[in-house]
């Protein structure tokens, strides 16, 4: 069997990821699907998963770099080096034979036990464990691949949370429940929305990550809200009260007599909800002069500067 990092042709020392790349492009190349009644590519074929099966595995790719499995993942022979000690070398390259009590066992049963254990080939090293453990570092083919999205979402549907849909890079309208309160930056997994397997296995996963779609009327501050709201000069000076947007619909607020342009107003729990709490919203008075008032006009023409 050739060498797996030979038959994907990559390094030894190469990623995780550029082994992937490579094994994908060859596996696509030499698969039955596109070369029916060709043997030599399904025989490329077989190579290339048996390569990736090897150094696709974190274990087995350190195993197999130490020498420990050969190209096919079988273990290696552990008596190749005796240090001279077969034949006639003294030594047992590492290998302890215990014949009994002050020497008096049987080398002949010792010998027979030791190759008895290789007939046929090495050891199961997993012989006597669960099944489920038994295959646990076999890969089959990888799945498709992830599809990646980001998608923005009205501030009134992250305050109350619930359905929203997604338009997909293929055309695909998808359903998400946005949970309340959902922080932006935050990437949900759609298990099997993502790109089929060309290999015929899962399908990947859609990513999608969600933003704060832009609002016209508030700024986002963390989970706390901003907004400006203009005022009638008459209210700034005598006093009065103004309706707020919030989320949840418009609430009066009073606004104290000679208030100043500027004056930022806070009502505590307005603002977009997180966890068991929920932010402020912070309002900015502005002063509207409103229509032309000669009254007011004439009011500060007779006052002296």
């Amino acid at each position: 069997m050739p060498d797996p990092y030979q038959t994907l042709g990559v390094t030894r020392e190469a990623s995780a990821d550029e082994i992937k790349r490579a094994y994908r492009k060859l596996a696509k190349t030499y698969h039955p699907d596109h070369n029916q009644g060709d043997a030599k590519a399904a025989n490329r074929f077989a190579e290339v998963n048996n390569a990736y099966e090897i150094l696709g595995d974190e274990v087995k790719r350190r195993q197999f770099d130490r020498g420990e499995i050969d190209a096919e993942g079988k273990p290696r022979a552990a008596f190749s080096d005796f240090g001279g000690g077969f034949p006639g070398g003294g030594g047992t390259g590492g290998f302890k034979f215990d014949f009994g009590a002050g020497g008096g066992g049987n080398p002949r049963d010792v010998f027979s036990d030791l190759f008895r254990q290789f007939e046929g080939g090495p050891r199961d090293p997993f012989a006597g464990q669960p099944n489920a453990q038994r295959g646990s570092g076999r890969r089959g083919p990888p799945p498709g691949e992830d599809i990646t999205v980001e998608t923005n979402v009205p501030l009134e549907r992250v305050a109350s949370g619930g359905a929203h849909r997604v338009a997909m890079p293929d055309g695909r309208m998808l359903e998400i429940t946005v949970p309340k309160g959902v922080a932006s930056g935050t990437t949900m997994r759609l298990r099997g929305q993502g790109h089929p397997s060309p290999f015929g296995a899962a399908n990947g996963d859609a990513l999608v990550t969600i933003r704060y779609a832009k609002h016209p009327t508030f700024a986002v501050d963390g989970n706390d809200l901003r907004v400006a709201v203009a005022v009638p000069i008459r209210d700034c000076v005598l006093g009065g009260s103004v309706r707020v947007p919030t989320l949840t619909g418009e609430v009066e607020v009073t606004v104290p007599a000679w208030t100043s342009g500027g004056k930022t107003l806070r009502l505590r729990g307005k603002g977009l909800p997180r966890g068991d709490q929920a932010g402020d919203l912070f309002v900015t008075l502005e002063i509207d002069l409103g229509p032309h008032d000669p009254e007011v006009e004439g009011f500060f023409r007779r006052r002296p500067g």
